[in-house]
């Protein structure tokens, strides 16, 4: 520990926060990925201290930023009346507006609900009302980290992540974080992070727009101690902005998947290089080379069905969209051996015994219970010397509440099965376990 706040509260060492950012080695944050970003801040102030350098370098990459400011800040100093508070929201917005100047982002648009300052959590309901029409055409959002020990940035945090779109890639940005929690702290999601690098110059960019917000970083207009303190602020001068990917909770939705299918199209582009060559994968990674019943979820319009269908006896394929199995079973007509019916896991594992299971770029959008149902469901099924293949893009798509390496982790502890072959690719993951 390093100083201490006017209130006596300990403030971590920013040198323990770089040290652990090096240990991680972590990737970068992708700016390019996105193209409409709603950012959303608990209070004015929140976006410059928690992800000027992300906001700065998505609006370079061309993205459309809009920011949504839930408060006015008017509680900073608690002790102060209802008229000095009021004054104290009309300068914070003034203040923000002058940090974005700074910042190159005078442009971005803003927009302030007015909800009351440190009482966020009572007032989740209208907060998350009031965000999702704004968040409707966002391909990503960022909201303070609901593990931040504030409770407006916990409730915002969580607010956004109700709110969002199936189709938004959710992020979160540490603020108080930073300087209240220890990075070794096991609810500090590492697996989960990425960076955008600061330079120099960037990092001055910073540190100017944080002069903007004179009423936090001076004395209270009554005389208090300033809120941002000079050790939590040695945290705001740092050379990387931390973001953490906000997994779902629940599992991707039917009807996000239907609506790809609409109009005929190809939603897995399957002629393309990546799924004929993972196809290709699959398949030369079968430990046998025949088999009796194969069970595969998620199959989508059937490719890797119509191959496996030349292993197998029997194979045993599903998907929950009516659109793809009409596709599906098109293309395997010529293949007596498949048999393709609508279902959704976890209801989709059969109730006879296989001995190969194919899953295919579908268990990363199952919700925790979803996946655990299905894999209890699976291995019961499973049988014993019974093999199963699990492949997964890389990526970690917006509508999964976790990505490959996570699902795989999942399927790798669990005690019946044992690893046969791990595949890591630039795009893909495939894992080949047995059952014991």
């Amino acid at each position: 520990m390093s100083d201490t706040t006017a209130a006596g509260r300990a403030i971590t060492s920013p040198g323990s926060w770089s040290d652990a950012i090096r240990a991680h080695r972590l990737p970068p944050f992708d700016v390019d990925a996105h193209d409409r970003v709603v950012v959303v801040a608990a209070h004015p102030d929140d976006e410059t201290l928690g992800a000027a350098g992300v906001l700065r370098a998505l609006h370079a990459a061309g993205a459309v930023i809009t920011l949504v400011v839930a408060t006015d800040g008017e509680a900073a100093y608690p002790g102060l009346g209802e008229a000095a508070r009021r004054e104290l929201g009309t300068a914070r917005r003034a203040e923000l507006a002058a940090a974005l100047e700074v910042q190159g982002l005078a442009e971005v648009p803003v927009h302030w609900l007015g909800l009351p300052d440190s009482a966020l959590q009572e007032h989740a309901d209208a907060l998350r009302q009031a965000l999702e029409p704004l968040l409707a055409d966002a391909d990503a959002y960022l909201a303070p980290w609901p593990g931040d020990p504030h409770p407006d940035h916990q409730a915002a945090g969580a607010a956004a992540a109700a709110a969002a779109p199936v189709t938004a890639h959710g992020w979160s940005y540490p603020i108080w974080t930073w300087a209240w929690t220890e990075p070794g702290d096991p609810a500090v999601p590492w697996e989960r992070a990425r960076v955008v690098a600061l330079d120099e110059p960037a990092r001055a960019i910073r540190r100017r727009a944080v002069v903007c917000f004179a009423s936090q970083v001076g004395p209270g207009p009554d005389g208090s101690p300033p809120v941002l303190a000079a050790g939590l602020l040695e945290h705001v001068d740092r050379d990387v902005d931390l973001l953490f990917r906000e997994p779902r909770v629940h599992s991707a939705p039917v009807e996000r998947f239907t609506t790809l299918y609409d109009g005929g199209h190809d939603p897995w582009d399957t002629d393309s290089w990546y799924e004929r060559r993972k196809r290709g994968v699959v398949l030369a990674s079968l430990p046998r080379e025949r088999y009796r019943t194969t069970f595969e979820p998620g199959c989508g319009t059937g490719e890797l069905t119509l191959e496996l269908a030349g292993r197998c006896r029997r194979v045993l394929a599903s998907d929950p969209v009516p659109a793809a199995v009409e596709r599906a079973r098109r293309l395997c007509r010529d293949a007596p051996t498949a048999h393709v019916t609508v279902a959704a896991l976890p209801d989709a594992v059969p109730g006879e015994a296989v001995d190969l299971v194919v899953f295919s770029e579908i268990l990363y959008y199952l919700g925790a219970p979803a996946l655990e149902a299905t894999l209890d469901r699976t291995l019961a099924a499973l049988e014993q010397g019974g093999d199963v293949v699990v492949v997964h893009w890389r990526g970690w798509p917006a509508e999964a509440p976790r990505d490959a390496a996570a699902t795989h982790r999942v399927l790798c502890a669990r005690p019946e099965l044992d690893v046969l072959v791990e595949h890591t690719d630039e795009e893909f993951l495939l894992h080949v376990l047995r059952r014991r």
